[in-house]
C-alpha cells in the first residue's frame, strides 16, 4: 500500500475549509475529474484530494466536439454517482454551460440542485470579474464555490479555440483581475487553466486562496488532470496532461482476447458453464 493511500485513509473527509489550510504547503494536492461511481471510489480509496465531476463529461463520456451541450439533468446524474462513491475526498461539481450565466437568482437555484439532488460538496464555476456577483450569491446560500480562470472551455468561441490564456501585458492582467475577483467573491479556490507557468506562480504567491493547476505550471497548490488523460482513454492528448497508464490499449487488447476465445469456442470453459 502506498504512503499516500495509507496517509489518506487516516485523515477525515476533505472540505473547503481544510483544502483552504493546503495553500502554501510544500506537499501539493491532487484533483482527478471522475464521472461514476467505480472510478469515484478508486480514486478515492488511492488518496485522491478532490474529485471533480467535469462538465468535460461532454467531450470523455458522451464525444461531444465541446463542454457546451452538457444540460444540468446530466450533471446532476454524474454528481449523484461520484457522490456514492467517496469517501473522503471533496467532491465538486460543475455547474454547466447556461446554468449561471442568465442571472445570479438562476445560478444559485441551480448550484442548490447539485447540492441537493448531485450531493456534492460544492461547485465550481468558470469566469472571473464578470462572475464576481454570481460567486457572491452563491457562497452566501452557503455553498462552496471553486473558480476557474484563464482558459475556460464554455467560452471556447469568444476565445476561438482552446488557446493559451494571460500572454502579453494586457491579457496577463486580465488573468489576475479575474483571479483576485473570484477570490473577493468568496471562492475557497480557484483553477488556473492554460496560462503561463510564471503567470500562475504570481498568482498562486498573490492569492489566500489554494490554486489548482492544469497546463497552469508546478507552482501551483494543487493539480487537475482529466481521468482519460491520466489513464491513457483517449485518442489525444493534452501537451500539458501527462498519461500515467494506458488503459485504453489493454481494454482493447482484452476486447481482442475475449472475441478470438468467443470465436474459438473457448470461451466459456467449463469452469464457466453450470451442470
Amino acid at each position: 500500500m502506498s504512503t499516500v493511500t495509507q496517509s489518506a485513509r487516516r485523515e477525515h473527509r476533505v472540505t473547503a475549509r481544510s483544502l483552504q489550510r493546503r495553500k502554501g504547503k510544500a506537499e501539493a494536492f491532487s484533483m482527478l475529474t471522475a464521472y461514476d461511481h467505480t472510478f469515484s471510489r478508486i480514486f478515492d480509496e488511492a488518496g485522491i484530494d478532490v474529485l471533480l465531476i467535469g462538465d468535460s463529461v461532454g467531450n470523455t463520456v458522451q464525444g461531444e466536439e465541446s463542454t457546451l451541450p452538457v444540460t444540468l439533468d446530466e450533471m446532476v446524474y454524474h454528481c449523484r454517482m461520484v457522490a456514492r462513491g467517496a469517501r473522503r475526498a471533496l467532491v465538486v461539481g460543475d455547474m454547466p454551460f447556461g446554468s449561471y450565466q442568465v442571472s445570479p437568482e438562476e445560478a444559485v437555484r441551480n448550484a442548490i440542485r447539485l447540492v441537493k439532488d448531485g450531493g456534492v460538496a460544492a461547485v465550481k464555476l468558470e469566469g472571473g470579474e464578470h462572475m464576481q456577483e454570481t460567486i457572491s450569491r452563491i457562497v452566501r446560500a452557503e455553498i462552496p464555490v471553486m473558480g476557474h480562470v484563464g482558459l475556460t472551455p464554455q467560452a471556447i468561441h469568444r476565445m476561438g479555440g482552446y488557446r493559451v490564456q494571460g500572454r502579453g501585458d494586457a491579457a496577463r492582467e486580465q488573468v489576475i483581475a479575474d483571479a483576485v475577483a473570484v477570490e473577493a467573491a468568496g471562492a475557497f479556490a480557484v483553477v488556473l487553466e492554460g496560462v503561463p507557468a510564471d503567470l500562475a506562480r504570481e498568482i498562486t504567491e498573490r492569492l489566500a486562496i489554494p490554486t489548482i493547476g492544469i497546463g497552469a505550471g508546478v507552482e501551483c497548490d494543487g493539480q487537475v488532470l482529466v481521468l482519460h488523460d491520466l489513464l491513457g482513454l483517449t485518442d489525444w492528448t493534452p501537451s500539458f496532461a501527462k498519461t500515467y497508464a494506458n488503459l485504453g490499449a489493454l481494454a482493447s487488447q482484452a476486447a481482442r482476447a475475449y472475441a478470438d476465445d468467443v470465436a474459438q469456442r473457448k470461451f466459456p470453459a467449463d469452469e464457466h458453464s453450470y451442470s
